[in-house]
């Protein structure tokens, strides 16, 4: 039924080009690993249609596509304009306020309530993505800010406000995001992804509200300058990491993006998480039907680098060409997976790691299937921790997970090569191992004569950590 299964997943944001259950369908056949909910965007019964719609096809097709709920975050914008548009001229000074207005030429409602308080003279506020660039002058620390506009031109109603320079004291979570994470946890989505993550215990906050850490994971996005300095404890903190390119791209300077997003990639496979590269992937093809060179280039480069996932906004979303963007993505990701420079990290354990003994054997599996040339690897988890290992490697051999957690399944769909299924018969390990490849070849997905690298736990009954490696030639 699926067309093709890459190492590097696509995720794709759904909306109104592609929330129908036929058109959510068709992305899956052409490759769609997890479709992403939009909290900034859409209502709940929206959401929880299009969750009904994807379990829906994975229990017809017995598949294992996630779900990826992306909560909004304290997204900071002007609000309501005169007369629907505002010109601010430049060298002209405003008044910015955080009490809900109608702005003016002259007044720039801004909805952030400590406005005053945090912002020092000399820090910029960046309008519309940075076209509009204002400096602050003079604050009251109160409710009063005035500033030079540095870059003039029109402002429309509801357009968001950047503040790359000042230290923000609004919490992660708002009001909103509580309600949406309520929802997300209730309708068991796979993973939560928070927004403006500045700090560990931003994504320690959300891990304290959901009941089960193997039934649901968390993504911290990372769109500010705090984040960055903070980065390698916030990858500690979180399941994965999303480079958000969107608002990272106004917050730091854009000649820095590029070693950003390269550097994140490398701390996350060194730590084994999960990492996603977001924000105009395919960004022409929301309204053309082929990709610029220059965005084919870019995902070949996320691939490269290492990259778990590559996520899709509006071009699946209200994009014309959703099906398409889908087929576009896939062709240049086979053609990249040719290549022999994105496998084999060469990681190594950590000796000082609690997990040390069960990562040398994910490790040392990964480079016994690269010298004999094995054609898959196996493993068995409940809390995903040896799929994230063996993936983390990026090993040229196929990665097959089996589990009895059978909200693993569909988290794993995110991780770059890992193909996940349920299996719950774990009896002794020749059984298991004898058992499990039989079910790999009914499927087509290994043959005769196939090497396979096989890693467990024993005793079987304990389900503690792997510390078992075998190697196998398929009968």
């Amino acid at each position: 039924m699926i067309k093709t299964y890459n190492k590097t997943k696509i995720i794709a944001t759904v909306g109104p080009a592609c929330s129908d259950y036929e058109v959510l369908l068709e992305l899956i056949k052409e490759g769609v690993n997890v479709f992403r909910l939009n909290f900034s965007h859409g209502k709940h019964e929206e959401h929880l249609e299009t969750i009904n719609n994807v379990r829906k096809i994975n229990r017809a097709y017995k598949l294992n596509v996630g779900i990826l709920a992306d909560l909004q975050g304290p997204k900071i914008r002007i609000g309501e304009v005169e007369n629907d548009a505002v010109y601010l001229e430049e060298n002209k000074i405003i008044e910015v306020v955080s009490k809900k207005q109608i702005s003016t030429e002259d007044r720039i409602y801004v909805s952030y309530e400590n406005l005053a308080k945090d912002v020092k003279p000399g820090e910029r506020l960046l309008i519309d993505d940075g076209k509009i660039i204002i400096e602050v002058t003079e604050t009251n620390r109160v409710d009063l800010v005035l500033a030079k506009v540095i870059y003039g031109g029109v402002i429309t109603a509801n357009k968001g406000v950047n503040m790359p320079e000042t230290t923000i004291s609004v919490p992660s979570l708002t009001p909103k995001d509580l309600v949406d994470l309520d929802f997300a946890l209730k309708h068991k989505a796979n993973w939560i992804a928070l927004s403006f993550v500045r700090k560990a215990s931003d994504v320690q906050e959300v891990k304290q509200k959901a009941d089960n850490p193997n039934a649901v994971k968390v993504i911290a996005k990372i769109e500010k300058p705090e984040a960055i300095k903070n980065i390698d404890e916030i990858i500690d903190a979180a399941d994965g990491i999303m480079v958000a390119r969107g608002d990272l791209g106004v917050e730091v300077p854009i000649d820095r993006m590029p070693m950003i997003q390269k550097d994140i990639v490398k701390k996350c496979i060194q730590k084994n998480k999960p990492v996603i590269i977001a924000t105009q992937i395919m960004d022409s093809m929301i309204n053309n039907p082929m990709p610029t060179r220059a965005e084919v280039s870019d995902v070949a480069n996320a691939i490269i680098d290492g990259a778990d996932a590559l996520m899709l906004s509006g071009e699946t979303s209200v994009g014309k060409y959703p099906v398409k963007v889908i087929r576009t993505m896939v062709s240049i990701m086979k053609q990249v997976e040719l290549e022999p420079a994105i496998y084999n990290k060469q990681l190594t354990a950590d000796e000082n790691s609690p997990t040390f003994l069960s990562d040398a054997v994910c490790f040392n599996a990964c480079m016994i299937s690269e010298s004999l040339g094995g054609k898959a690897i196996i493993g068995h988890t409940r809390s995903g921790y040896t799929a994230f290992m063996l993936s983390s490697y990026r090993p040229k051999a196929k990665i097959f997970i089996f589990t009895d957690n059978e909200a693993l399944l569909n988290i794993l769909s995110l991780c770059w090569g890992v193909q996940a299924f349920y299996y719950d018969k774990f009896v002794s390990t020749d059984g298991t191992i004898s058992d499990v490849i039989q079910i790999l070849k009914n499927a087509s997905l290994v043959k005769k004569d196939d090497v396979i690298i096989n890693t467990g736990s024993m005793p079987l009954e304990a389900q503690g950590r792997t510390n078992m490696l075998k190697v196998t030639k398929v009968d």
